[in-house]
Order: C-alpha cells, then structure tokens, then sequence
C-alpha cells in the first residue's frame, strides 16, 4: 500500500475538487455577510500561506489567531498547518495572563486578530515576548493595524503545497487553566485528519453534501469541535456566525441558511429556546443539535424533541482533540422501546466510537463493570488522544496508554458512558456521594430558571454539603420556594441543597460552570 501522509490541507483539496461550489457562509465584525465556496477558499489559504512565508514563518513556526468563527479565522485552519507551521487558536475569553501565558508559551511570532480583539491586544501588547507582527483580520486596517485583505493580495492564488510527516505538528490549544496555567495540546496532522474522519461517521455526526453546518461552538476552542474538517470532508455549506451566537441571531442564520446542524455548549441553546419561545418562532430545517461542555438538560432534550430536532450529546476535552463519545442511537437501543432508547440518548454523553478507547477503573487501576450503575475513573487512549503536554516531556498517560480524564462516570451495558461529577466536584456529605451534575441538570428544569450550578461546600456536621446558584431567564421572578419545591419531588431528601442563591452563574473561558469560583466564594456560607 503506498504511504502518503495524512495532511489537513488535502481536506480542503478535495473539498475544492469533489465540491467546489459548495457555500461557505460568514457573519464577520463589523462587515457585510460574507459568500463564497470551497474552491475560493482554497485560493485564499493559498494567499494566506503565502503572506505568512514573506513573513518568515516557516515549517514548524507559530502562529496565533485571536478570532471568532469567520471565514478568515476558517482559511487559517487550512493555510497554516497546511504551510506546515502550527496554528494556536488563543481563546479571547481568559484572563489577561492566562492569554498572554498561552501566547507566550506558544512562541509565536505572528499574531492574527478580529477587529473587535484590537482593545485586548493592545492591553497584553507590552507583555507578549515574541509577537513581531500584528494583523486585523479585516478589509480595512484598525488601531494602525495591517489588513489581511491588503497582505494577501499580491500572494499567488495557487501553492505547490509541501509534503511533510504526518506526525508534525498542525494546531496548539490550550486548557482553559482553571487551575494552574493553561496546558497545551499539540495536535497532529495525522491525529486531526483521523478525528475528521471519524468525526463525520454515522455514529459520530453523520454529515452528508446535503447538510448545512452552523458551528456554534468556537472555532479557537479545541478546533470547534473538528467541525472544519469533518464538515469539509463531506462538502457540507457551512455557515459561520461569528462572535454573535445570542439567540435572535442564530434564529435568523438558522432560518435564512437553511441550517440542519449545530453544535455548542447549553447555555447557547437555553438563549435560543428561550428565543423561539418569546418569539413563537420555529427551527427552521434544522434536524440535529450536538451540545457538549456541560451535561444536557433533560428539558432542554425535550424542547427540542418537540420542534422535531434531535438532540445529541458529545462528551470530549481539548485533550482529546475533542471528540470522546456521541449519544448515537443503535438497533440494540432501539429494542428497548422508543421511550427508553430516547431517555438513554438524552441522559448519558454518548457510546464508544471506533478510534477511541472508554474504561472505568476503581482507585487501585482496576477495571469495573459495564452495569451502568457502578462508576469510576473515566479512562481514555487513541490515535487522538495526547500523550504528553506541549513541552512536557513527561507522558500524561499511564504505562498502557490510558489518560485519565478527571471524570467519574459509567458505562453501560449498550456501551453508553454517562458522566456523574468530575473527580474535584463531586461532593462528599456524612459519608455519602451527592452527584453535582445530577443536581443542577434537575435544578434546570424548573421553569423560568436558565442557568443552574451546584457545588459542594463545608459544613461544621456533614464534611460537605450542596450548594445551589441559579440565574433565572430575564424578567422571571423566580422564589427559593419554587426551587425547593421542583426538586423535592424529584431528588433524595439529603441531596436537598443547604442553599439557594439567586446569581449570575460563573462560567470558564470555555462557557463551562467554574465551580472553582463559586466554592471559593461561598465557602463559609454554611460555617454557622
């Protein structure tokens, strides 16, 4: 068999090929939408590479964007790693110095940004070590910022691509550094074309050239999911909405682009429900909605059943490049009865797709049982899966290969693994295990409550014991009583919280609940 290398930039080759008048469809800053094709798309990553080579970066070199999910930011996806420098997607929504950390960390010398970044930029600007240029991803320049549009220009619209290993290295992303430092990810050509591949199977998302994708979830954020590649691979329109993902916005790109897919993390679909709700709206052509980041409401699945779109779970980490597991349906399931196939779907992260290895391990290492019901150390290993952090030497898996995800969850008979807390959350009160996500997924469905969050902390009696933030959708008066009352009827009587606490929910930079923040803050709420 020959032994051609796996590269990136063969995917939007093909794509400009086998479908290259497929749309690409782009909100941009500040700018009118934005409408071409694949086969445009690779003229302009030709053009990109080219600029950046002037530049002096070569094979191997970094290169940082600071951008939204815009046909630029797209383009970068493919000319970077394609040139065969390294792409780190610096995600806007850290801190100061967890960004200049990452930047700095990642040595690039090239910095992209969108104009509505350039306040941040200029605010890091003194502090980045190795940044010789600035570049607005934009038809215009800003704050004495060069314009890509004006760099790309005089660059050939055709490249003699290189050929290379395809184990170099193709795109740098970084934990969101909850505790400690972010953490890079170095991702392979190899590794990023396998995902793709598995990324679009039938049990995965299962494109098809008929689909029209809306990524929702960040392209900066562990590549969007691999969403550009998967969607490329099987020639679907992509719609791109920039920085604008409250819910009147996704409506409308929903309805006038045709979308059938979406993805991105819940509180994104509470606001556009919430949308359609207040509007009477409806979802357009839209079939499926991947969530993931957090555990999904069950009365998030079903509002979405009711308009006919399926809901699907992901669960997965940058450290995996993201992909993990997708709540797919399979004949087995569905010989359970359609009810119970739907509540397994709606309530578990998803079953193992082939690629990537699940196991559950008690404190001594030791597998458990598939039931269902016993949980343990959510254990993961395959082709793209990290071995080790970036310049770390030492290997972040075990002696065969397995990484350990932080996660308690089980894993069913079916296969299907459902999260039950991270190892840090999960809350330990009189010597019983209280699930957090258990909790605030049913704190959730109370009416009029958007956003709920629970975490564990000390009690003078019980060790620990759950508290209870929640943010109530706008303009509902919502009652601690109200709360109280939704969820004594649905969970046990110790898994009550101690409190309720009516707040803005804190997220991380990844639109996850930082339950770091709110243990730190109310940590002496129950100390009397």
């Amino acid at each position: 068999m020959q032994a051609r290398p796996l590269a990136i930039i063969d995917i939007l080759r093909f794509a400009a090929s086998a479908h290259a008048t497929r749309e690409i469809v782009s909100r941009n800053v500040d700018e009118p939408l934005w409408r071409y094709d694949y086969a445009a798309c690779l003229r302009r990553a030709a053009q990109a590479a080219g600029m950046l080579a002037a530049m002096g970066v070569a094979s191997g070199g970094r290169v940082t964007s600071l951008a939204w999910n815009t046909h630029r930011h797209f383009e970068l996806f493919f000319a970077v790693p394609g040139m065969g420098a390294v792409l780190h997607t610096a995600n806007p929504r850290l801190p100061d110095e967890h960004l200049v950390y990452t930047i700095n960390h990642a040595g690039s010398r090239v910095l992209l940004l969108d104009r509505n970044m350039a306040a941040t930029v200029a605010r890091i600007r003194d502090r980045l070590e190795h940044v010789e240029r600035l570049i607005v991803l934009s038809d215009r320049t800003c704050e004495g910022i060069e314009s890509y549009e004006d760099l790309i220009a005089p660059h050939p619209d055709a490249l003699d691509w290189p050929s290379f290993d395809e184990n170099a290295a193709a795109f740098l992303c970084y934990t969101s550094g909850t505790t400690g430092d972010p953490k890079g990810v170095l991702y392979s050509h190899r590794s990023t074309v396998l995902h793709a591949l598995a990324g679009g199977l039938s049990g995965s998302m299962g494109f098809s050239a008929f689909d029209v994708v809306m990524p929702c979830q960040s392209l900066y954020h562990a590549t969007a999911w691999g969403l550009p590649f998967a969607g490329a691979i099987n020639g679907v329109k992509f719609v791109l909405p920039a920085d604008r993902m409250d819910g009147a916005s996704l409506d409308e790109l929903v309805r006038t682009e045709g979308v059938t897919f979406s993805g991105g993390v819940p509180t994104i679909w509470t606001m556009y429900l919430d949308h359609l709700d207040r509007t009477g709206g409806d979802t357009g052509a839209l079939e499926r909605v991947f969530i993931a980041g957090s555990a999904v409401p069950r009365d998030m699945a079903v509002a979405f059943d009711r308009r006919g779109v399926a809901v699907r779970q992901m669960w997965g980490m940058t450290e995996t490049s993201p992909l993990g597991v997708v709540s797919a349906p399979t004949p087995a399931l569905a010989d359970l009865g359609e009810e119970d196939a739907r509540e397994r779907i709606w309530t578990r992260q998803g079953r193992m797709l082939f690629g990537i290895e699940i196991e559950i391990v008690d404190a001594q290492g030791r597998p458990l049982p598939h039931d269902g019901e016993t949980s343990g150390a959510l254990m993961v290993r395959g082709p793209w899966v990290l071995d080790h952090y970036y310049r770390s030497e030492e290997s972040a898996c075990d002696a065969q290969g397995w990484f350990d995800t932080g996660d308690i969850a089980t894993i069913d008979r079916f296969g299907f693994m459902r999260i039950t807390d991270r190892t840090k959350d999960v809350i330990k009160s009189g010597g019983e295990w209280i699930s957090s996500i258990d909790l605030e997924n049913t704190a959730a469905g109370c009416p009029g409550v958007k956003v709920a969050a629970v975490a564990g902390v000390p009690h003078p009696k019980w060790e620990e014991r759950p508290i209870l933030l929640v943010e109530a959708h706008e303009g509902v008066a919502l009652s601690e009583a109200q709360v109280l009352d939704h969820l004594a009827a649905r969970v046990a009587k110790w898994w009550m919280p101690d409190r309720v606490i009516f707040a803005s929910v804190p997220l991380t930079a990844t639109g996850k609940i930082d339950k770091k923040v709110i243990r730190d803050t109310y940590r002496d709420i129950l100390a009397s």
